[in-house]
């Protein structure tokens, strides 16, 4: 077994950081779970095969204003919600892959 010794000033000060760097993390975990917690998202993969889609069909539903999403780190998330009505809205009133109605 290895001893290791250090200043006790050294030890408190990484004590006193691992604390603060403790206390961002909850901070930002109670700031944000409440939005998570809210609704199921989704990302584009996930999307793509619940709805049996390709990635450019569903790059043009993006562009069309069809489903809504969001961007976190450059990644787009989608509500479970909004797809599961973008789905609907597609096999139920005949949208096209180009976003158009076939009526």
């Amino acid at each position: 077994m290895e001893v290791i010794a250090i200043q006790k000033s050294a030890l408190e000060g990484i004590r006193k950081d691992l604390k603060e760097l403790l206390e961002l993390a909850e901070s930002a975990t109670c700031k944000y779970t409440p939005i998570f917690n809210e609704e199921k998202w989704l990302d584009n993969q996930e999307v793509c095969l619940m709805m049996s889609i390709t990635k450019r069909t569903l790059q043009t539903y993006k562009n069309k204003g069809l489903l809504p999403y969001s961007k976190l780190n450059r990644k787009n998330y989608y509500k479970l919600s909004d797809v599961q009505a973008l789905y609907k809205a597609v096999y139920q009133n005949n949208i096209n892959e180009n976003g158009f109605t076939d009526q």
